[in-house]
């Protein structure tokens, strides 16, 4: 069964989506069965793309929203909620 879910989320590393963090939210999204959208703005990219991800420009303290679609889409929203509310700290 296909799940949908949501979570807006801001941005709290210093350094904001640079390579380590878009790289730490695509792996995730790869390991997951669901699709994934993130929105910053008026720009929505691909989450399973480093470089999509990269081309937000999202800095500390910037919003995004990600979306998530498919049969562990709560699973995934969750995943990424830990790592940015941990800032990346493992990747940053």
């Amino acid at each position: 069964m296909s799940q949908r879910a949501s979570m807006r989320l801001v941005l709290r590393n210093e350094r904001g989506m640079h390579a380590r963090p878009c790289h730490a939210i695509a792996s995730a999204a790869l390991e997951s069965a669901s699709t994934l959208r993130v929105r910053h703005g008026e720009r929505e990219v691909d989450g399973r793309s480093i470089l999509s991800l990269m081309t937000l420009g999202a800095a500390c303290g910037a919003e995004l929203e990600f979306v998530a679609q498919g049969p562990d889409a709560t699973a995934l929203i969750e995943r990424l909620r830990q790592l940015v509310e941990q800032s990346f700290a493992q990747f940053d």
